[in-house]
């Protein structure tokens, strides 16, 4: 079980990003993840997954699933994911997807606040 100062600052103070924060951890460990709590940053990093993820990484409340994609611009990147399941709690995941159905990959508001580049985007016209 984590430390429950880094679980609170990974789920950003949000009960509901809190629990999921949990089951993603969970779900890290099933997959064999090595978790590490990025202390600058306030996010698990769960690396070394061979599947369990979308694209390069996803971010589930505090916890990133990836594995390998763990420079700090990825991490800066998904820690402000974390920031947007903090803010609006289990309601983030859909409005993530509905969001990306009407503007996929770098037309996706969550990903232009998380910073294009730093998740690994190209700018799009």
């Amino acid at each position: 079980m984590p430390r429950n100062t880094n679980l609170r600052r990974a789920s950003r103070g949000s009960w509901q990003s809190r629990v999921v924060t949990v089951i993603a951890l969970g779900w890290a460990k099933l997959w064999r993840a090595k978790v590490e709590f990025d202390e600058e940053y306030g996010i698990y990093v769960c690396s070394g997954m061979r599947s369990g993820f979308g694209r390069a990484g996803t971010t589930i409340g505090g916890a990133y699933l990836t594995k390998n994609h763990t420079a700090r611009k990825s991490i800066r990147h998904e820690a402000i994911h974390a920031d947007q399941w903090g803010r609006y709690g289990s309601s983030f995941i859909v409005r993530y997807l509905v969001e990306e159905m009407r503007n996929p990959k770098s037309r996706n508001k969550f990903e232009v606040e998380a910073g294009l580049a730093d998740g690994g985007y190209r700018a799009t016209g």
